[in-house]
């Protein structure tokens, strides 16, 4: 036997075993990764909803005006802008907390105004666990199944352009209707969202824990915010 023949013949199963265990390197490189990029974003998600809630009750108790609609969309767009131009510096946390304890300071004129009606504490209570209980769920989902939702981003996106095009003409028209709708489509949307940013996170479309924690937190936040609106209480009377 022609020992060239023979060589290259035991070489290619050798390749093959080289090939699958690079494979399966990467495959557990990219699990490590995930898992810490879960780790992380799950943590600061908490602490920064924690540092939020504080601001918002402070607001609350001090009765702090409301910042109204253009100071509201200047500070948000503002300080999203800086979370990510800073995202991999250092300040990505102060700038973080920055983010969510601005809305945490616009969320608390809204509670002020929830507890000052009729059963408004119950209120309260049954949107956040309302809250709390799609966000377990959906990110169960996202995570249980690991389907990749990223065909849902155009959509999500298109959706929220006109979700908050929507809101700033039932504002200034003063059309109570309208922004029951917008609180309903924003709702949606923000489930939407929270499956969408799992799922970039479990299948590596989004390796940076601060803007993971950050699309999850707004998201928490305006899904809170529109289930309140939703029981004809909240900003829809601002």
């Amino acid at each position: 036997m022609d020992n060239r023949s023979y060589h290259s013949r035991s070489a290619a199963p050798r390749g093959a075993v080289a090939l699958a265990a690079t494979m399966d390197a990467a495959a557990a490189g990219h699990r490590l990764e995930t898992a810490r990029v879960l780790k992380n974003t799950y943590a600061l998600l908490a602490m920064t909803l924690l540092f939020s809630a504080a601001v918002a009750a402070a607001g609350v108790a001090l009765r702090l005006p409301a910042p109204g609609l253009i100071l509201t969309l200047v500070g948000y767009f503002g300080l999203l802008f800086a979370v990510n131009r800073l995202r991999n510096s250092i300040w990505s946390l102060p700038a973080v907390f920055a983010l969510t304890g601005f809305m945490g300071y616009t969320l608390g004129p809204v509670l002020s105004q929830t507890l000052a009606l009729p059963g408004g504490a119950q209120t309260i209570t049954l949107a956040l666990g309302a809250t709390g209980a799609t966000f377990l769920a959906l990110s169960a989902y996202a995570l249980g199944t690991r389907r990749d939702f990223s065909f849902m981003g155009g959509f999500l996106f298109a959706g929220l352009i006109i979700a908050v095009l929507l809101a700033v003409a039932a504002y200034f028209l003063a059309m109570p209707g309208l922004a029951l709708a917008v609180s309903g489509m924003i709702a949606l949307l923000s489930a939407g969202m929270i499956l969408f940013e799992t799922s970039r996170i479990v299948n590596g479309g989004e390796t940076n824990y601060v803007m993971a924690t950050v699309g999850l937190y707004v998201s928490v936040f305006n899904l809170f915010v529109s289930l309140l609106q939703l029981m004809g209480i909240g900003g829809g009377d601002e």
